[in-house]
């Protein structure tokens, strides 16, 4: 019995040996069929070869190193770490990169735009980011808005691209001028060997500042968006599954964000998805609806307990009139909690839409006061020797004054954007840590109505500004007040049916009440009597069908109360409304 045993373990044996053996050989012959053994049976990994555009900055391009460089290049990097692949990159032209894709140069591409017909030709990974097109002109182009305008136009376009694409499909009847990168489709547009050109968003802001291409500008900001990502063969799901793992790992742990933000953080608006909606939308929209239900019953128990008492205090009057002022402070109380949470929402919605925007031209106007300031003495020196030339249309005599002052204006208004955005946050609370200053009321109307000026030119042909002498400075933040200004004008424009009707504007010192004055009336159509005392409540307009929010006269009352000072309104239905602003002066005199 044991020898019978034993025999079967040897008899085992040999076939378990016999089958390694011939599966040894069979792997041998399948992988070294042309004389040579796979590198990655014996632990070497395979190399990936990942292709890109050689200058689509700031996505992909070479640097001045020589070596690949950008969002793209850096995420793959990100990718192949976390997921143990070495990678090689072999950056060039985009059509050369597309046709090496197909014929197996490389194995990947590290971005490329979606559409049907690219969905034919190759797997796509999932988007990792959004493009954006827009259409570029000279600042002496006739104005466009839309890409229907380009028809029969010259336009620079880069070759292979998702543009590119999209035109010829569309039948594009204008001339299409394609070229090599982006950067030759924009230094054609700024040489004037194109009417326009057609490039995607941040690669062109990126390549105008790099370039110094001064003369160009984004004359529309969206006319196409394309989803964003990784591009294999057809058939190649295995790669593009790793890619996908890889993004996901990535963004889990934050090194997505943080790639995002190095490159793109500031020049491109932030992408919502469906998760962050439904994220936030839980975080707000749950609390609001307990709160909501819990405001509905009480004030459902309030009115109960208010009838019962009725009844009850009915024999003594004054127990009645105390059960009747609870009632409106009660009241007011639940108005006020259901403001707050109204504006909570608002200003979750519009921050991110409104900060972004702001930020780009907060980063790119001091590079433009610095090179306005680098050349100023270069052109001085030019005018000195060849006398006046022109510059911008204009003669360089005027431009050199006013340049600057266009530049400090971008840069002022920019940042009175972000100080509106500050105060729809601090609506409920209120910010007394703001700089305080002394205030010119005279220049800050009259910065208010350079601000306002097209406004004002399209809605009335008569406006009178009598500016008031000898009137002391008030103490506060000029900012704000300003913004306040600017708020009066542009209701009292808004308010006038055509341009006949006119505005008038006056500034003046109360020495009874010692408060300096600002007086706006318009000949506008006027707010019904019933109105008036709702003016400052937050969300309160009579032009909810033509955009307004009820935010503006809400948020200048609240910044006028902290200067000290109050809005008084006077109107008549048809005939027009008189806004009267006064702010305690300061002055020396007044406080000895």
């Amino acid at each position: 019995m044991t020898i019978s045993y034993r025999s079967e373990i040897r008899s085992r044996a040999r076939i378990h040996f016999i089958s390694f053996l011939s599966f040894l050989l069979i792997t041998v012959f399948l992988t070294g069929k042309a004389g040579s053994v796979d590198l990655s049976a014996q632990g070497a990994p395979h190399v990936i070869v990942v292709g890109g555009d050689r200058d689509y900055p700031p996505y992909e391009f070479i640097d001045k190193n020589g070596q690949p460089a950008g969002f793209n290049v850096e995420l793959t990097k990100a990718i192949a770490d976390v997921m143990g692949m070495k990678v090689e990159f072999k950056l060039g032209g985009w059509s050369e990169q597309r046709s090496a894709l197909q014929n197996g140069h490389v194995d990947v591409l590290e971005g490329m735009s979606l559409s049907e017909e690219r969905v034919k030709e190759v797997e796509f990974s999932l988007p990792y980011a959004m493009v954006n097109h827009a259409v570029f002109a000279r600042r002496d182009s006739p104005m466009v808005n839309s890409l229907a305008e380009l028809e029969g136009k010259s336009v620079a376009v880069h070759r292979g691209g998702i543009m590119h694409d999209k035109l010829v499909r569309e039948g594009f009847s204008g001339s299409l001028q394609l070229t090599p990168t982006p950067a030759d489709a924009l230094r054609l547009l700024a040489a004037g060997k194109a009417d326009y050109a057609i490039v995607a968003i941040v690669p062109g802001m990126y390549i105008i500042r790099e370039l110094k291409l001064t003369n160009l500008y984004p004359a529309v900001r969206n006319v196409a968006t394309h989803r964003y990502g990784f591009a294999v063969r057809k058939g190649n799901t295995e790669l593009l599954s790793r890619f996908n793992e890889g993004m996901a790992i990535l963004r889990k742990t934050g090194q997505y964000d943080t790639i995002y933000n190095k490159w793109l953080g500031v020049l491109e608006p932030e992408r919502v998805d469906w998760r962050t909606i439904v994220k936030y939308g839980a975080v707000v929209v749950v609390p609001l609806v307990v709160l909501l239900g819990g405001f509905a019953l009480w004030s459902r128990t309030l009115h109960q307990q208010v009838a019962l008492r009725t009844i009850d205090l009915t024999r003594e009057i004054a127990e009645r009139k105390h059960a009747e002022e609870e009632l409106r402070l009660n009241q007011q109380q639940l108005v006020q909690a259901d403001k707050l949470a109204a504006l909570g929402v608002l200003v979750s919605g519009v921050a991110h839409e409104i900060n972004n925007p702001t930020g780009l031209i907060l980063l790119d106007v001091p590079i433009l006061k610095r090179a306005q300031s680098d050349t100023e003495r270069i052109l001085e020196e030019y005018f000195g020797v060849h006398g006046d030339f022109t510059i911008g249309g204009l003669p360089y005599s005027e431009m050199r004054d006013e340049i600057p002052r266009i530049l400090d204006e971008m840069q002022d208004g920019a940042k009175r954007i972000k100080r509106i955005v500050n105060d729809l946050k601090d609506f409920a609370r209120r910010d007394d840590t703001a700089n305080k200053e002394h205030i010119d009321l005279n220049t800050v109307v009259r910065t208010a109505l350079r601000l306002v000026d097209p406004t004002i030119r399209k809605a009335t042909n008569h406006l009178t500004v009598d500016y008031g002498e000898g009137i002391p400075p008030i103490l506060g933040n000029s900012q704000r007040i300003e913004q306040v200004v600017v708020n009066l004008i542009l209701n009292a424009c808004q308010a006038l049916p055509d341009a006949e009707r006119g505005i008038w504007i006056k500034t003046l010192f109360n020495r009874a009440t010692a408060s300096v004055i600002l007086v706006a009336r318009d000949e506008g159509i006027g707010i019904a009597h019933e109105n008036l005392s709702r003016l400052t409540d937050p969300f309160f307009t009579t032009k909810r069908e033509n955009g307004g929010t009820g935010l503006g006269l809400s948020v200048s009352d609240g910044i006028i109360k902290e200067h000290g000072g109050h809005l008084d309104f006077e109107s008549v239905l048809g005939a027009g409304t008189t806004v009267t602003l006064s702010i305690p002066a300061f002055s020396k005199e007044l406080t000895t």
